[in-house]
This record gives structure tokens, sequence and C-alpha cells, in this order.
């Protein structure tokens, strides 16, 4: 199925009516968003489809993440649902580097992006498995576990890497954070 896709230059126009859902982590989200999005993170989706339905029942719904991977993903999940959706064609990146507004709250805890999340530990994981391995040989399989498992997330466009940093504490969001943009999304 085919996601619709905007631009930063299209979605800009169009923002005053447009009702923008985050995907990202609590953390990520902190760090910088497009001004008026809800944070809905990508492993909370389903918990978020009613609210989401009523949302696009009043207008377009426009799904963001840092690059379009998870945004993508969450458009095409709420696409087989019968949800309207589009993505921000490379996200909230493409955003910034117009020089359009983000958002960044007061007080927010500001995290490393997903992705810059995901190279840290995967590099180090392959490091650690490499300096083991030159003592002892077996733990040589660490590093080709994690070579492996970035093929696979390149191949089939998924981090299970991700999806396990995305459950730690700074990547959750606070008790009651969802509740409330839920509420809200659904008017």
């Amino acid at each position: 199925m085919a996601i619709n896709a905007i631009t930063p230059e299209q979605a800009q126009s169009r923002l005053a009516e447009l009702t923008v859902v985050d995907v990202r982590t609590p953390g990520e989200f902190a760090s910088g968003h497009l001004p008026g999005a809800y944070n809905v993170p990508l492993d909370s989706l389903d918990r978020a489809v009613d609210a989401l339905q009523a949302a696009a029942a009043r207008g377009p719904l426009l799904v963001v993440c840092a690059s379009g991977a998870r945004s993508g993903q969450a458009c095409e999940r709420l696409s087989a649902l019968g949800i309207e959706v589009a993505t921000l064609s490379g996200g909230t990146q493409a955003w910034a580097q117009g020089g359009r507004d983000v958002h960044k709250p007061g007080g927010g805890r500001a995290v490393w992006a997903m992705d810059r999340q995901v190279r840290f530990t995967a590099g180090s994981l392959v490091l650690a498995g490499a300096v083991a391995g030159a003592f002892w040989k077996p733990a040589l399989i660490l590093s080709g576990g994690v070579a492996a498992g970035l093929v696979y997330s390149a191949v089939t466009n998924t981090c299970a890497m991700a999806a396990m940093l995305s459950k730690l504490p700074h990547n959750r969001p606070r008790t009651g954070d969802l509740d409330a943009t839920l509420a809200a999304l659904k008017g």
C-alpha cells in the first residue's frame, strides 16, 4: 500500500489544518518537535487507535518521526485500519534543516535520537565482542550477531534494537502523559 507523503514545505503551509502526531519516543519528542505536535510513541500506537480515528474524523493527520521510517510504519498500520494519514517526507530532520520552527518545551528531557542510540549500542556491542574475542574466541559471536541484526534491520526496515531501547525509562512517557495526549486527540 502506497503511503501518502507530504514535503516539509507542504506541511508548513497546511500546519493549521493538520493534526500532527509524532511517533518518536518521549525523550526524542522533548528534544524538539513540530509546533502543536502530539506525542504518541510508535509502540503505543495500538492503544491510541480510537483517539487517532477521532482526530482523523475532524481533519487530516500527519504522522512524523525523526527521518520518516517510523512514521511510515505507523502510517501503514493506521491505513490498514482505515484511518487516512500522511507522513512527513524526511521527518523532523528535514523540517528543521529547512529552518522551520522546532518546539522544545521548557523542562523537557532531551535524549539522543533513536538512530543515534542504536548506533551507539550496536557499535559498543560489536567493539566489546571484538575485544573479548581476542582473549576468548566464542565472544566473536556477539559481534557477528549484532552485524546480522543490522543487516536484517536494513532489509526489513524494522529495528529490534530500537524496539528494545524504546523500553528504557528515558524513552518512556511519564505517567499520565500519554493519557492526556489521547484525551486531547479525542477532542
